[in-house]
């Protein structure tokens, strides 16, 4: 299992769709997953720390984690078919049973971002639904082509064009 961090919401700019989108530690893997309105709304809440008059149902969860004697280990998204998602919410309890239970991603990472417990996802679904983003492969192309241009004189594209020019000749 990759564990991955909630990196933002986004929208799909087709169907205005909210995206969760999940990254590893080392920002190499995306993972994007369409959610529903209510969920992403639960997430910004949380990452943007707006507070709520009453207990979001997302909150609940967590206090009846608090008040029992589950506590929340991982939540863990381990499958796609067909786009759609499926994870587990994984719970100890004190005597150190363990205990998965099926909900939607979304619901999961919103309860996991409250919880400040792990993510994890299957390298299967990474594979299925990963999309890499090498930053720091593309940093580096990008510094060494400034470092390139900034060395360049016009003289030096006179010289190139005077050489083709002679070549075409």
């Amino acid at each position: 299992m990759i564990e991955m961090r909630v990196m933002g919401i986004a929208l799909d700019t087709r169907s205005g769709s909210p995206i969760v989108v999940l990254n590893d530690a080392e920002n190499r893997i995306a993972l994007p997953i369409w959610i529903g309105s209510a969920e992403a709304s639960s997430i910004i809440r949380k990452i943007e720390n707006i507070p709520s008059s009453r207990p979001m149902t997302h909150d609940l969860f967590i206090d009846i984690f608090n008040k029992t004697e589950f506590k929340l280990e991982e939540v863990r998204i381990n499958d796609v078919t067909e786009e759609t998602y499926y994870s587990s919410l994984v719970l100890k309890n004190k005597d150190g049973k363990i205990a998965e239970i099926d909900a939607r991603p979304s619901d999961a990472i919103a309860i996991a971002i409250r919880a400040q417990v792990p993510i994890y996802v299957s390298p299967e679904v990474i594979s299925k639904g990963g999309i890499t983003t090498n930053t720091q492969r593309d940093e580096q192309e990008a510094l060494e082509f400034k470092n390139f241009i900034k060395d360049i004189k016009p003289s030096d594209f006179e010289k190139m064009i005077n050489k083709n020019f002679e070549t075409d000749q």
